[in-house]
């Protein structure tokens, strides 16, 4: 019988600790899967970031504020009575968390109940972050909502 010296127990730390790292990238590849950044320009937005912290704290102070609602026509966005066509201009992002290619941008303008729809024929199940950001009188607003399309 051979003696069990400090050394032999390194060694085997030391396999026991690679083949627990080598199960763990095998058995459970479902971590590399939200692997995406949010936006491919993140770099570029993040230099502009405290352009989106005011805006957000412009829209924070407002008295009304726009609210989203859900129903089987999509999600719309209703703003204030006093928003009107005329001066403001309207851009939303759908972001889907688990998949940039589901990812939903574009500009609108208020229809006659100061509100823009998304329709559910464009959307999936699944988590969202939807981004609303306006121009009001030359001033930029922006709130972020998280939403489950269901």
């Amino acid at each position: 019988m051979k003696n069990f010296s400090w050394g032999h127990g390194v060694v085997i730390a030391l396999f026991a600790f690679i083949a627990f790292i080598l199960s763990m990238l095998f058995l459970f590849p479902n971590g590399q899967k939200n692997s995406e950044m949010v936006t491919d320009n993140y770099y570029e937005e993040e230099l502009q970031y405290q352009n989106v912290i005011d805006a957000k704290k412009r829209a924070d102070d407002l008295q009304e504020k726009p609210i989203y609602s859900q129903n089987s026509a999509g999600i719309a966005v209703r703003f204030p009575k006093d928003y009107n066509n005329s001066n403001t201009t309207i851009k939303f992002v759908l972001n889907r968390t688990d998949d940039q290619n589901l990812d939903i941008k574009k500009s609108e303008q208020l229809d006659a109940n100061q509100s823009i729809l998304i329709p559910a024929k464009v959307l999936i199940k699944g988590n969202y972050t939807l981004r609303l950001m306006w121009t009001k009188d030359k001033t930029d607003y922006r709130m972020d909502y998280d939403v489950i399309w269901k």
